[in-house]
């Protein structure tokens, strides 16, 4: 039991004495390193222009890091990337600079293409860039701490005009809330079109591109509804909403070929033709929602699946199996329906395929007034036909 108090009792001075002799030692310092490094940018605001691509934009230069003794060896390596991606491996733009030199420029060409496939900004997006220059040393007896400098870069793209989409909706209040994909017509691929109830409020037109939304907004004007009339657009980040103040059964028409946005109201409702003709003394009045053809191969009235568009009710496309030879297209399956064909003579119309033709209709059976008697001559593998019985023409082709 002494024992073990003598030895507690030795510990504790020992504990003392080393507590002692730390107190008697002030922790030391390294000397701070006095840095000479600096880099300056000729700008910090640029603006992209695809008008002078090959031309410099930015300039960065720096000025000598520290004097070293003849022992070591300085090197100095510049990264350009943008704010956000901390100079990763695959976004950095490095190099090894060679000796005496303290400058760096790119054109406007490089910064465009970094930042469109190796950055991957979105189109018209502006963007941070980030220049870095570390100026290192090797050999010596020491070693020596880099010095680094870094400094940003605001950059305003080049401006695209983009007008395209991988899919298109309606959208907003007006279509409470909902989103729903518009579809593109049989006859334009280049057309989107929607047919639709909706009500009191906004109009968006929202559209999906390269996983990035845009939208189609009014290219002048404020998002007035010009009932029935088409109206240059444009695509934009921001919506700029349509005004819809009569619920009901809208129609909405984007041509991206032409860049036009056509709503029609109720008041201006696109409606199916009508026509009338005789049979058995009796006036025929039909609304025109289908399509009979009659022709060369049988002399029979055959249907014939005519789709009419979304665009536009009175325009029929037809895609399906291949006909061909003399045919004409009627409102009924009787022989003195009203038709459409190639012209009034009596005549045949030799078809093309690729090509628009002229479209006649009404239904007389002799003289100058002979539709009925007349006929498309279409040649083999036609699939694919447009009647456009508003603006009274045909188009032909195999797809």
């Amino acid at each position: 039991m002494k024992k073990i108090k003598y030895l507690y009792k030795t510990l504790l001075i020992l504990f003392a004495m080393l507590c002692l002799n730390a107190c008697e030692y002030e922790i030391q310092d390294i000397d701070k390193v006095q840095e000479f490094l600096e880099v300056k940018a000729s700008s910090t605001d640029i603006t992209l222009d695809e008008n002078t691509l090959t031309d410099d934009v930015l300039t960065f230069t720096w000025t000598p890091a520290r004097q070293m003794s003849d022992d070591y060896v300085i090197s100095y390596t510049t990264k350009l990337d943008i704010v956000g991606n901390n100079f990763g491996g695959s976004t950095t733009i490095m190099t090894y600079e060679d000796d005496g030199t303290f400058s760096k420029s790119f054109t406007y060409e490089q910064i465009n293409n970094w930042a469109n496939e190796k950055w991957k900004i979105k189109v018209n997006q502006p963007f941070t860039l980030e220049f870095r220059v570390v100026a290192q040393w090797e050999g010596g007896p020491t070693f020596e701490a880099p010095e680094v400098r870094t400094i940003r870069v605001n950059v305003e793209p080049i401006k695209v005009i983009i007008f395209d989409a991988d899919k298109m909706f309606i959208s907003g209040s007006a279509a409470t809330g909902e989103k729903i994909e518009m579809t593109k017509t049989l006859e334009n691929q280049s057309q989107y079109a929607w047919v639709g109830n909706l009500i009191p409020g906004e109009l968006q037109i929202p559209v999906e591109l390269d996983g990035s939304t845009y939208y189609i907004v009014p290219k002048e004007g404020d998002g007035t509804l010009h009932d029935g009339e088409a109206e240059t657009v444009k695509m934009e980040e921001t919506p700029v909403s349509w005004n819809i103040e009569t619920a009901g059964e809208y129609r909405v028409v984007v041509n991206m070929a032409k860049s036009v946005i056509t709503i029609y109201s109720p008041a201006k409702a696109l409606k199916p033709a009508v026509v009338t003709w005789p049979l058995d003394g009796v006036t025929q009045t039909t609304t025109v929602t289908k399509l009979w053809r009659y022709g060369s191969d049988g002399w029979a009235w055959k249907e014939i699946n005519f789709v009419p568009s979304l665009a536009d009710p009175q325009i029929f496309v037809y895609s399906g199996a291949a006909i061909s030879g003399r045919t004409k297209f009627g409102v009924a399956a009787v022989n003195v329906a009203y038709v459409y064909t190639g012209n009034k003579s009596g005549a045949d119309t030799t078809v093309t395929l690729g090509s628009s033709y002229d479209l006649y209709s009404g239904y007389g059976g002799s003289g100058t007034d002979n539709p009925r008697n007349s006929y498309f001559s279409i040649p083999s593998g036609t699939n694919y036909i447009i009647l456009d019985t508003r603006n009274m023409k045909a188009f032909f082709d195999q797809r």
